[in-house]
């Protein structure tokens, strides 16, 4: 069976990320677990550059509740990646986020996965709705 194509055409936003010499595991490759380091780099690049998300004053703050990544061609440092991100579903308290992983000028991901994130109190750890100024730059990434 042929894996789904992921295509730089499908995301609506782009986070430039540098592999970095520790990523790379013995099998000379960028190790699976750090696939997911790079989705919540993006993630929450975004969230703080257009949303305006205070992690560390903030009352608001996201927690990843489930996660996913399928790979299908590996990456290594020294390679520059981008991290395609879209929204795929946007609720009242969460949001699901489909990522992709690229090789810089290419439009094939080397790997798609997708995460959600509750936002909560800081102070409770109980579900908030999502704030205005967070569901407006979500709603930008929301895929067609």
């Amino acid at each position: 069976m042929t894996p789904p194509q992921h295509l730089r055409g499908d995301y609506a936003h782009f986070q430039p990320i540098t592999t970095r010499w520790h990523d790379n595991d013995v099998y000379g490759h960028v190790n699976n677990v750090v696939y997911y380091s790079y989705f919540d780099s993006a993630v929450n690049t975004y969230l703080i550059e257009v949303g305006g998300l205070d992690i560390h004053e903030g009352e608001i703050i996201g927690f990843v509740v489930s996660s996913s990544c399928d790979y299908f061609a590996s990456i290594a440092f020294p390679e520059r990646i981008e991290v395609g991100l879209r929204v795929g579903k946007l609720g009242n308290s969460s949001v699901q986020y489909e990522l992709a992983i690229f090789k810089a000028g290419e439009e094939e991901a080397c790997a798609a996965g997708r995460f959600v994130h509750v936002f909560v109190d800081r102070a409770s750890n109980r579900p908030v709705g999502i704030p205005d100024n967070l569901r407006t730059a979500l709603a930008r990434l929301l895929r067609d």
